[in-house]
């Protein structure tokens, strides 16, 4: 033991103590880095708005995420460095040449366990919270290294431009609306957020991403009123149908030239048989284009998002959708729209609808043609591509570049489709089933 003494001096205790103080500032810098990139924007948003001045400091920090980065990195590998090179120091000089192997093993589980797995684990635990703490001082080591890391993220980007590749600094990897949905998605499959919650959450982030041509009514289907039709016919034609708004044509159905409700038909019809000068052929002489509103025409490409807030704006609830030629396409109402949002909405009056989804023993579904690929989705948890179509007939018919008979079967995006009904040129019925 006497040939030790000499190493055990002041700078011996000195070095050792160095060593200790950087291994602090490493795990000070790793868990700052890992605190101020997992901490949620919005949480620290929120902390801002509700008066922290700490919050505000950390989510301005995050806004420069290639400055903040490159800064504690910075920072902690000069730290990491010195502290390796005092304990190489320290070491060869109390075990000679074997010193260096010494002091890179005990450096390495120092700084693994105390520099980075430690705080990192506090920090992403707590990420919010440390980010709040840690602000003040990262801010001036910000403004410290600054210089240094423009120099190296000039650097940077000029090797990375040799190689073609550009580095846009203020480019965002993922949008706010991205990162919204992958979080829902993410807390659906780890089963923290229910399906149906889900739904509601994506249906309304999705209504900027779709368009009124997707969940119209076809026109096919559209009830309409004759506005020659005699005042007895409309009366009972309103109050055998399930709408209270229908739209009125004069001639050719393609021809809409307003907009009734029954309300105002029935005030005046009211008028006419019951009022002052009612009579008995009051009746016969309504005129629906009387009471008629005009008519609400709208683009089959305007987005949900836009035409809710136009619906809003207006205080309607009901629009005509035409094509790039103005032809009648179908129409769209409000509900619609909040359909997509919190699923069917129905009341006592509204036609019980055919279940268009049954499922078979294989695991198959025997779907409806006309049924929606969001709505197939929805129910089923599938991911069919809904980019080129809108129905699940829609599908096939793009995807066989034909109209199929009954009993073809084709099989894309990992489904197998089987036509199962067709009547004239449209796919009624289709058997699904997901391949394994």
């Amino acid at each position: 033991m006497p040939e030790l003494e000499p190493t055990l001096d002041a700078s011996f205790y000195l070095t050792a103590g160095a060593i200790l103080a950087l291994l602090l500032l490493s795990a000070f810098f790793s868990g700052s880095e890992t605190a101020l990139t997992a901490a949620s924007r919005g949480k620290l948003r929120s902390q801002a708005d509700r008066g922290s001045k700490a919050a505000e400091r950390a989510l301005h920090l995050t806004e420069d995420s290639e400055r903040l980065i490159g800064s504690v990195l910075l920072g902690n590998n000069l730290v990491n460095i010195l502290a390796a090179s005092l304990a190489t120091s320290l070491f060869t000089r109390a075990f000679g040449e074997s010193g260096v192997a010494l002091a890179t093993l005990v450096m390495t589980l120092l700084v693994l366990v105390f520099a980075e797995v430690l705080p990192k684990t506090y920090a992403i635990t707590n990420a919010e919270k440390a980010a709040s703490a840690v602000s003040p001082v990262i801010k001036v080591v910000i403004l410290v290294f600054s210089p240094v890391v423009a120099t190296v993220q000039v650097l940077v980007r000029g090797m990375l431009r040799m190689f073609g590749v550009q580095a846009d600094p203020d480019s965002k990897v993922l949008s706010a609306h991205e990162e919204i949905a992958g979080a829902i998605t993410l807390g659906h499959s780890e089963g923290v957020v229910e399906k149906e919650h889900r739904d509601r959450l994506l249906g309304a982030l999705d209504l900027g991403d779709r368009t009124v041509e997707e969940i119209m009514l076809h026109r096919s289907n559209i009830e309409m009123i004759d506005a020659d039709a005699d005042g007895e016919t409309i009366l009972s034609q309103l109050l055998h149908s399930p709408y209270t708004r229908l739209p009125v044509y004069r001639g050719d159905p393609e021809n809409i030239i307003g907009l009734v409700h029954a309300k105002d038909v029935l005030r005046a019809m009211d008028r006419l048989v019951r009022g002052p000068e009612a009579s008995e052929a009051g009746l016969a002489a309504f005129s629906v284009t009387d009471v008629a509103m005009k008519p609400y025409f709208v683009p089959e490409t305007t987005t949900l998002d836009d035409q809710m807030r136009q619906f809003l704006r207006r205080h309607t609830h009901f629009a005509l959708v035409v094509d790039e030629y103005g032809a009648l396409q179908g129409l769209i109402t409000l509900e619609d729209i909040l359909e997509e949002i919190v699923g069917e909405i129905t009341d006592e009056f509204d036609v019980e609808e055919v279940v268009n989804l049954t499922p078979g023993p294989d695991g198959s579904y025997l779907i409806e043609g006309g049924m929606t690929i969001r709505d197939l989705n929805r129910a089923t948890d599938w991911n069919l591509p809904d980019e080129e179509a809108n129905t699940v007939a829609g599908l096939v018919i793009h995807e066989a570049q034909m109209i199929p008979e009954t009993g073809q079967v084709f099989s894309f995006h990992g489904f197998r489709f089987e036509v199962a009904e067709r009547q004239q040129n449209r796919l009624t019925q289709l058997r699904v089933r997901k391949l394994l």
